[in-house]
């Protein structure tokens, strides 16, 4: 899911908002609380890397993408 013409919701929240403590992340997006607290002031560019690593350990997936907020890349 990492190509330039990917359809990505605009955040990967997920509604389930809990930091695990061991890992410093959230338990339901995956992002950290920086990420969190960033994410609507960060570009395209600088969100990229963050979708490819919550792609690569399985927080996004495609039947997670809503139809009402998506953005494309």
């Amino acid at each position: 899911m990492s190509t330039s013409s990917t359809v990505r919701p605009l955040s990967p929240c997920v509604q389930i908002c809990q930091i695990e403590p061991s890992t410093s992340l959230c338990n339901g997006c995956g992002r950290t609380l920086d990420e969190i607290a960033v994410w609507g002031a960060m570009t395209e560019a600088e969100k990229a890397p963050v979708w490819e690593r919550l792609e690569s350990e399985g927080y996004v997936s495609d039947d997670h993408v809503s139809k009402d907020h998506v953005s494309k890349d």
